[in-house]
């Protein structure tokens, strides 16, 4: 049977629309404006998927989540058709959390997007080895950091970079996407250290290496759009409604910035095969796990240091209230009012 390179196209445009990446679990902080989801392209250019202000957390009918200092905190996101890419995980008191400086001085991890997920479509090829749909959870864990207070309310970053492909468009890469979850700090082991940013690679297309497989760049910050914004996003047309793709390229495979032995990646990019498994980097290509240089932020001053004293913003009763997930717009791939905007 014949099928139109057009046909392809839309069906890839259509398998593709639940694809824009959003936090899971600890619970996220959710927009309306944006359907929960948070995209540089669209104009949420973060650092959280909504402001401080805005805020669940700052609710009294809200029940707040607690962790202990030393807890291996679960994070979960869900792949949602779209391969490849960095997460960053980094964590702020509550009362920073509208500051991009705050979170880039105080990164936990890095990881893969793909860590434990992977198409459910091996078979499609279309755009390259292992790059078909598929909406399996995501899964890493990240570590509470021992040098916070007694009470301190925190708020943990999600940030996904890196990633492909955009609308069934080859060898493009997805500005960045973020998502916050606040959170209070009671018990555990104290310690006035400050933990150093870690990389733990390995996703779907290298399990065995430590790299990611991503598009575009390796670094945050430079998919972000900057101050721009869609001109004249119109409810019919999902395209007109964000900047992206970002980049223009063939698929790399590496470390994020500043964990290799060189400005870039420390690993020379390659384009992965389309049609077969690529073959496993060398040993001596292994990213180096060392301190990550994250950017600063152009129009945030960087503050000395983060002050994990306890808050007053939000009283820590008692350590036993489970959390209950705040109720939020979940992203649906349909045409939003062009008035959202």
């Amino acid at each position: 049977m014949y099928f139109s390179a057009s046909l392809v196209a839309v069906s890839a445009l259509i398998a593709s629309c639940a694809g824009h990446s959003m936090l899971s679990t600890p619970a996220p902080r959710g927009n309306k404006k944006w359907w929960g989801t948070c995209s540089a392209g669209a104009g949420c250019k973060g650092p959280c998927d909504a402001p401080k202000a805005d805020a669940p957390f700052n609710s009294i009918y809200v029940a707040k989540k607690y962790v202990q200092r030393g807890q291996q905190l679960e994070v979960v996101w869900n792949r949602l058709n779209h391969p490849g890419g960095f997460v960053r995980l980094a964590m702020v008191p509550f009362d920073q959390s509208d500051n991009w400086s705050a979170f880039n001085d105080n990164v936990l991890k890095y990881t893969c997007y793909e860590t434990t997920c992977k198409t459910s479509k091996p078979e499609d090829t279309t755009f390259g080895y292992l790059n078909g749909g598929g909406d399996s959870p995501c899964t890493t864990t990240v570590t509470v950091p021992e040098n916070i207070a007694d009470g301190t309310a925190v708020t943990l970053q999600w940030i996904w970079f890196g990633g492909g492909i955009y609308y069934g468009e080859p060898d493009t890469s997805f500005g960045e996407y973020y998502g916050c979850s606040d959170m209070i700090v009671s018990g555990g082991p104290q310690s006035s250290t400050k933990p150093a940013a870690t990389f733990v690679g390995g996703d779907a297309t290298y399990p065995n290496s430590n790299v990611c497989k991503y598009w575009g760049s390796n670094k945050v910050g430079d998919c972000n759009f900057g101050d721009k914004v869609p001109s004249n996003p119109t409810a019919d047309n999902l395209l007109s409604q964000s900047l992206e793709p970002c980049m223009h390229g063939p698929e790399k495979k590496g470390v994020p910035f500043g964990f290799g032995s060189s400005d870039e990646s420390g690993y020379t990019n390659q384009t992965i095969s389309t049609t077969s498994p690529a073959a496993p980097p060398p040993a001596s290509d292994t990213a180096s796990a060392a301190p990550a240089s994250t950017p600063e932020s152009a129009s945030e001053p960087a503050p000395a240091s983060p002050d994990y004293s306890a808050q007053t913003s939000v009283q820590a009763e008692e350590t036993t209230v489970s959390e209950t997930p705040v109720a939020s717009d979940a992203y649906k791939c349909i045409p939003r009012p062009a008035s959202a905007f």
